[in-house]
């Protein structure tokens, strides 16, 4: 078990799972399973209270694809809620490690968001961001660099959040035959979409 500092970064792996504990239905997944969810006020309000005690976040390949596709369009859509509005500028300039094998940082330099790297070695980014100054640092849906993560007793907290649907495959967010034990830190519901979303921390 690794020995934490109060001086350390939190790791907080952030996920959207359905009842049988799928995140996503594979590649080519575009979310709508779980997009009443996440455009809610109530979700909106409930990842505030995540993402503005962060100064890092970390996403795989598949989400920094998908969310430079989306996120810049919903930021200036002047219809979009004051809250995405926020979360999307947030996104567009925080610190930002991209764990790719493929991408190169000329790909993430044509997007519109600033502040962005690539990471081949995840472990060694993360571990060196834990040691660094700093606040938490955000893993953002991203199952396999979480896996990875949760493997190398990197998370410190789980932030799941339990959709009312089943997927029936696709993606699983733990990886097979790893074994942990946590203590859950607190719950909340969803009522408008009956959503639960659970914290969990490491014992």
């Amino acid at each position: 078990m690794a020995v934490h500092t109060e001086q350390q970064r939190k790791v907080i792996a952030d996920a959207v799972v359905s009842m049988d504990g799928y995140t996503s239905t594979g590649a080519e997944d575009d979310m709508g399973w779980a997009m009443e969810h996440i455009t809610s006020e109530q979700s909106e309000i409930m990842y505030e209270g995540i993402w503005r005690g962060v100064s890092t976040a970390v996403v795989g390949r598949v989400n920094w694809e998908g969310f430079t596709s989306v996120w810049p369009g919903l930021t200036s859509d002047p219809t979009s809620s004051a809250r995405t509005r926020d979360l999307g500028n947030w996104l567009a300039t925080v610190d930002k490690v991209v764990v790719s094998r493929t991408l190169e940082q000329s790909d993430l330099d044509k997007t519109e968001w600033t502040n962005a790297r690539v990471a081949r070695d995840l472990e060694a980014e993360v571990r060196s961001l834990k040691a660094g100054p700093g606040r938490d640092i955000l893993v953002l849906n991203s199952a396999g660099v979480i896996q990875a993560l949760l493997r190398a007793d990197l998370i410190d907290e789980l932030s799941l959040t339990v959709l009312p649907t089943t997927l029936g495959g696709g993606v699983r967010l733990l990886p097979e035959g790893f074994s942990s034990k946590w203590r859950l830190s607190h719950a909340t519901t969803v009522p408008t979409t009956g959503a639960v979303a659970l914290c969990y921390r490491r014992t």
